[in-house]
């Protein structure tokens, strides 16, 4: 049988079709002195592999056929997992932006530790004017990434990099007469704190970790420091405390003041830096107030605490960032991949999205192919379950952003294919809690019928994104097309994996006679839609999904729709399947 995207599964072999994996032994002597076996009544672990291909993740990957075919533009379409860019002065332009987003660019991502407000601007205008030249129509997220409660280091004394021998004795200080004149023996730190919560022992790493430092002892509002290798100091380089309880504040003045550029300018979704607990996520939420309400937090795990605060932050969130970045300074580096497995699961079992970062094809902002590791390092976060893939400095000052895209996109899609998805769906069915709500029961049903019935689709109606999200929370193996008329909901929706957001430009129809007339107008352009860009195809099934509260009660209906092969006029009633 064919998978969904590009490889190819092999049918079972009939003569093995109804073996249910039981291999018979019939009696020709066995267990009577006679030492022949009959082969021939045996099941081959080929056919027993192809039998289990559907239920078992390891019989899925042993299945597989690769065909080695060319990406193609119509594939992109089908990819699941989206694409953020971190948009730089490089590729702030419409243009650029344009053709990144026919690349496979779903998200644009403002880095607010660096720019004016002036220049934030300008990319938020560029992408949207990029978006509206888009052929697709696809609606593009703005992700507004916050700076958070960074430490750094002071400016080295006549702007030059000091060099700093392994096993130098020096201090670290808050003395801010030191803010602007760093040297080989005072480094200025802008975390008055610091003397309250480390103890000698502990390290602080500088520059992500390119100068280790010991502490020796305190001194007052200084700390007696050993360098552990050598290193430069440079100016306004990020400082990490591992294993080492800060308390910053959440939320600076100036990401209260960026929240509130996001919140004017409509921005889809905040990348909250350096999450801790829930309450950092509930303050978040009081500065966006009432008028970014509609706004998606999205978290940024990067050191130990947000990992041993998981639970009660992943509660209060709408979506998580696995930030690998200073997180794999702040723990161990060969930890990282089991945080990052861990929260991704967690998410999954939540039916939140989460978006791995960081250095995904690093090697490609200065080389135009990547690293073997890196394309693994991708597909494996995809196997994993991220909604989303991330790239940094690839797109914002990279060499070759849109090969970097292309690379991500591809390597994304063919990942997807090497997940048995019945199997899935069974898994995190099992660990949905009973009884289940109406609408994720309606969505269960909807991913179990579309397994049953092979569909090409299904198309769910929806305003807030609630049902779209839980349905891409059972990983139906064929696309979610969600038709809302809610803007900011399509575009919020690619960070849901598996979704592709239609906005639906007509007005709200009034109830009564005319709503169902309206609902079927909304299944029809969605329809339409995925018949124009080949996501489905004539003749194929395809579920469609709507809810609504109409009369007197409240409604859930779960179609079976098959496509017809004209798509100029759908007649809903014609194609309803029994």
């Amino acid at each position: 049988m064919p998978s969904s995207f590009g490889y190819t599964v092999p049918p079972l072999p009939p003569q093995h079709a109804h073996t249910n994996g039981h291999v018979h032994d019939h009696d020709h002597g066995i267990g009577r002195g006679h030492h022949h076996s009959s082969l021939h009544h045996h099941v081959s672990t080929e056919a027993l592999i192809l039998q289990h291909a559907m239920s078992s993740q390891l019989a899925w990957l042993a299945s597989l056929k690769t065909g080695f075919n060319d990406f193609t533009d119509d594939q992109k379409f089908l990819r699941k997992t989206s694409i953020i860019g971190t948009i730089g002065p490089k590729t702030n332009n419409v243009e650029t932006l344009v053709k990144l987003m026919e690349c496979g660019l779903n998200i644009v991502r403002m880095n607010f530790s660096h720019g004016e407000y002036s220049y934030h601007q300008s990319v938020i205008d560029n992408a949207r004017a990029a978006a509206a030249k888009l052929a697709s129509g696809r609606p593009i997220a703005i992700a507004l990434d916050t700076k958070g409660p960074e430490i750094r280091t002071g400016l080295m004394k006549d702007d030059t990099d000091i060099p700093i021998p392994a096993g130098h004795e020096f201090y670290v200080t808050t003395d801010k007469a030191y803010a602007t004149a760093c040297d080989a023996e005072n480094l200025y730190l802008d975390y008055e704190n610091i003397v309250k919560v480390t103890a000698p022992g502990k390290l602080i790493y500088i520059d992500d970790g390119i100068l280790s430092l010991q502490v020796i002892a305190i001194e007052g509002n200084r700390i007696k420091v050993k360098s552990l290798n050598a290193g430069n100091l440079s100016s306004r380089k990020g400082v990490n405390l591992p294993k080492t309880p800060v308390d910053l504040p959440a939320l600076s003045e100036k990401d209260k003041a960026d929240l509130q550029f996001g919140v004017k300018n409509g921005v889809d979704m905040i990348f909250a830096s350096f999450i801790r607990s829930a309450q950092d996520v509930r303050e978040i939420r009081k500065v966006l107030g009432t008028d970014g309400a509609s706004i998606k937090i999205i978290v940024k795990i990067e050191n130990e605490q947000g990992v041993e605060n998981f639970d009660e932050i992943l509660k209060e969130t709408d979506g998580v960032m696995v930030a690998r970045g200073d997180l794999g300074i702040e723990i161990p580096a060969s930890q990282v991949f089991m945080a990052q497995k861990m929260m991704i699961a967690k998410c999954n079992v939540a039916g939140k999205p989460v978006i791995c970062a960081t250095q995904m094809l690093e090697s490609m902002t200065f080389n135009p192919r990547p690293t073997r590791a890196e394309v693994s390092d991708v597909a494996n976060a995809v196997l994993d379950g991220a909604d989303c893939v991330m790239l940094s400095g690839e797109t914002a000052k990279g060499k070759y952003p849109l090969e970097a895209v292309k690379m991500m996109a591809e390597t994304a899609y063919l990942a997807e294919s090497a997940i048995a998805y019945p199997a899935l769906f069974d898994q995190i069915r099992a660990l949905a809690p009973r009884p289940t709500e109406t609408a994720e029961t309606l969505a269960i049903s909807s991913v179990a019928a579309a397994i049953e019935q092979a569909a090409g689709a299904i198309i769910v109606l929806s305003t807030s994104g609630v049902s779209a999200r839980l349905i891409s929370k059972y990983r139906p193996q064929c696309p979610i097309i969600c038709v809302t008329r809610n803007e900011q909901t399509a575009r919020q929706l690619h960070l849901s994996r598996g979704v592709y957001p239609v906005h639906y430009p007509e007005p709200r129809g009034v109830p009564g006679d005319k709503w169902q007339i309206d609902v079927d107008n909304r299944i029809r352009y969605g329809l339409r839609v995925a018949l124009n860009l080949g996501i489905v195809k004539p003749e194929q099934t395809v579920m469609a999904v709507q809810g609504w509260k109409g009369g007197l009660g409240h409604t859930n209906t779960l179609r079976i729709l098959s496509v017809p092969t004209d798509a100029t006029d759908l007649d809903l009633q014609s194609i309803d399947r029994p």
